[in-house]
């Protein structure tokens, strides 16, 4: 174990070096922030990528698409007055409930105008937070649809019988182990009538946003995905293309006449090598910890309720 430790702390010096090395030669100049063109109408684009959350996640979870990274942002693009409106390049499989809502409030009350541009996949969550966009553009072959919420409930009763743990539980209300154990018949209700609020939540935000009847968004949200070109004709896509096509709906939209894509600058070398050491840092813990010290882990963090806007 302790060779280990030493060669994961070698290698992460190693790669720390080389990274510091390397990271001023790939973040070279781009022509798209040239400040000679800020007189034109720019459309700043910002890539959207990974599980839409609260925070970082669970064990080892990196990055992500979190309200605060979407806010801070939409302030940087609406701070700069040269920016009149911004693309938004969305890559997510979904994510959880109320950082999906968060995220597509901003949106929805963004006071320049947005449009979305979805990626491979851009499904469950990742299509709530773009509803509410002025416009949606997506690849013929992109997953998107999956409107639905999907439940993940774990009894660990036979597993800590396995593990020799005993489990002993002191409650006040009657509910409040339910997911500590096998669910009653009653318990199963109660999350179903939860599922089928949190679900006609998002079929009202979707038909809000798209312009859409209920009933109409209704008939589209069994949980199943649709490729860009069928979202298109069933009135969940706009468009078909990419970011350059998104850009031209944007301006076509609001009258700009000389569209010019733009990117804020990238991050520091040192934010860059944070963010990268900090990713390196948590494969090679991951790699060094063995499977059952992982689910040890877990058990001692407890296993919460998984309810979500998310393809699976």
């Amino acid at each position: 174990m302790v060779n280990k430790r030493k060669i994961f702390i070698v290698s992460l010096i190693a790669v720390s070096v080389i990274a510091v090395i390397l990271l001023p030669f790939v973040s070279g100049p781009d022509v798209r922030r040239d400040p000679s063109r800020t007189a034109e109408d720019r459309i700043v684009v910002i890539p959207l990528n990974g599980t839409v959350q609260e925070g970082q996640g669970g064990l080892f979870a990196v990055g992500g698409i979190t309200p605060r990274l979407v806010y801070s942002q939409l302030e940087r693009a609406a701070a700069d007055q040269s920016i009149k409106g911004v693309v938004l390049r969305v890559e997510s499989p979904g994510g959880s409930i109320a950082a999906s809502q968060e995220i597509a409030y901003m949106i929805r009350d963004f006071e320049k105008p947005i449009v979305v541009s979805m990626a491979d996949m851009a499904a469950s969550g990742g299509y709530y937070i773009s509803a509410y966009a002025q416009g949606i553009v997506a690849q013929p072959g992109t997953i998107t649809g999956s409107i639905g919420v999907i439940s993940t409930l774990m009894d660990l009763e036979g597993l800590y019988e396995i593990l020799g743990i005993e489990v002993e539980t002191i409650k006040s209300g009657k509910h409040k182990d339910m997911f500590n154990r096998a669910l009653t018949e009653e318990e199963r209700a109660i999350m179903q009538n939860f599922s089928d609020e949190a679900y006609d939540q998002f079929v009202g935000d979707v038909a809000e946003g798209r312009g859409m009847t209920v009933g109409e968004v209704r008939e589209l949200a069994t949980g199943e995905i649709y490729l860009g070109s069928r979202a298109r004709d069933l009135g969940l896509v706009d468009r078909l293309g990419g970011t350059a096509e998104a850009i031209d709906y944007l301006a076509e939209l609001n009258d700009l006449e000389k569209p010019v894509r733009y990117e804020f600058p990238a991050p520091s070398v040192f934010d860059q090598f944070f963010t990268f050491g900090f990713q390196v840092f948590a494969k090679f813990e991951k790699a060094l910890l063995g499977p059952e010290l992982i689910k040890l882990e877990m058990l001692r963090e407890g296993v919460p309720p998984d309810i979500r806007y998310q393809l699976r």
